[in-house]
């Protein structure tokens, strides 16, 4: 029965602060949907008494050690032998592992090196996870603890695009299986946008007892996750998050973007791809951010045609059609000047929809009457809508910049769904 968990990270580059460590939260957040308790987080480097003593302490605490890292083909990848070490078992090459090994390599004409052999060497009776878009296979074994207990070692990459189609594949099901109960965690998780962390609690505040379900909060920037827990006999775990989730709509829709784990730019996508909207973007402050985060969606030129990214008010007036006049009489900084950004945009590129960003970033270029943080955006639309709003943002110069893309990305959502735009006041100035 596995109820108890510790997470293990290993690595200098993760000691030395050189890389944060995203792995942990993401399985901490796994365990949670399946109701398995995280007892604790550790995070070790590369050296083998340390590592031992890492996995010796996570083991007396919990009925399953998950480790990501130390599974390379380098020297300093000691997972393996550190695991076959305190668990009295000896290596023993997976021969299906080495050829898939070899595959990769043949796909992309490399001659595989010798040393990537070792990462296909598991400790014996270990059950192999697969790693579809690596070369480093993950492994389970099962060890009988002095006390009697058996905890459940499973180690995985540190690369977070193999470890995660791994955990979610294999992981998850497997702890599903074996948690040792028959009771579920039913979650719905509510993206939102536009509404402090405090401000959301104090929304659904009362909404939901707390022998209903947990409710959790989770500050992600740019965006507040609201989380809902809800444990039962399944079925009536489902019908009871539902009901619980209707509230949740009823109280706070104006903020919700989505409903799981998609970002702003995967709605957006969705939206404008359902509803057939032809979409260009002109960016001055974000530098090309909006156009990024589209493009870095699957399927994008279905509904995305360009981004004009004019920097300087030269490229404003000679690339888009901005009038030296309102840059005279307003600056860049402008509602005027993003309409006529978004209006110039939309016609050169043939679009139905435009929008447009515009300001100070940071950390220098402010003044008094635009300090650092100024920001507008302005929208255009071939149906006659236009809008454009200022904005005051605080932080330094990547979160302007990713806040204003958040904030134009959530305009051309509330524009496919046909609600106000720029609804929100948090940010205006």
């Amino acid at each position: 029965m596995i109820q108890k968990a510790v997470i293990l990270s290993t690595g200098d580059e993760i000691t030395t602060g050189r890389i944060v460590d995203t792995n942990s939260n993401y399985i901490a957040d796994k365990l949670a949907e399946v109701g398995i308790e995280v007892v604790a987080v550790l995070t070790v480097g590369d050296v083998p008494e340390r590592l031992e003593w890492a996995w010796k302490t996570a083991m007396a605490m919990a009925d399953v050690v998950i480790s990501t890292g130390g599974i390379g083909p380098t020297a300093d990848d000691l997972t393996n032998e550190t695991v076959g070490r305190i668990t009295g078992r000896k290596l023993v090459r997976d021969q299906e592992s080495v050829d898939h090994m070899k595959r990769i390599f043949a796909s992309i004409n490399r001659i595989m090196p010798e040393n990537n052999l070792k990462q296909a060497d598991l400790p014996e009776t270990s059950e192999v996870i697969r790693n579809p878009l690596g070369t480093a296979p993950g492994f389970q074994i099962a060890v009988p603890q002095a006390d009697g207990h058996i905890c459940h070692l499973v180690v995985m990459p540190g690369v977070p695009r193999e470890m995660k189609p791994m955990m979610e594949d294999s992981v998850i099901p497997w702890l599903r299986k074996n948690r040792g109960s028959d009771t579920i965690y039913a979650v719905r998780v509510f993206q939102t946008f536009g509404i402090s962390e405090s401000g959301l609690d104090e929304a659904v505040a009362g909404l939901i007892k707390p022998e209903e379900a947990r409710v959790a909060f989770r500050a992600a920037f740019p965006q507040i996750s609201l989380r809902v827990t809800v444990e039962g006999k399944p079925g009536v775990a489902e019908r009871k998050l539902e009901e619980l989730s209707e509230r949740v709509r009823g109280r706070i829709a104006n903020f919700v973007y989505a409903e799981g784990n998609a970002s702003m730019e995967e709605v957006v996508a969705q939206l404008l791809t359902e509803r057939k909207i032809k979409l260009a973007v002109a960016e001055s402050c974000t530098g090309g951010l909006i156009g990024h985060r589209l493009t870095n969606v699957p399927g994008s030129s279905k509904f995305f045609i360009g981004d004009f990214v004019t920097y300087s008010n030269e490229l404003k007036t000679g690339i888009l059609g901005v009038r030296e006049e309102t840059l005279k009489q307003h600056g860049a900084v402008s509602e005027q000047c993003v309409l006529e950004m978004a209006a110039g945009a939309r016609e050169r590129a043939g679009a139905d929809l435009a929008i447009a960003t515009s300001g100070v970033a940071g950390p220098d270029g402010g003044t008094a009457e635009h300090p650092v943080g100024t920001v507008c955006v302005g929208l255009v639309g071939s149906n006659g809508i236009q809008a454009a709003r200022r904005y005051q943002l605080r932080g330094n110069r990547d979160w302007i910049k990713i806040l204003t893309g958040q904030v134009a990305l959530d305009w051309l959502r509330r524009y496919a769904l046909g609600l106000p735009i720029g609804e929100s006041t948090l940010f205006r100035r």
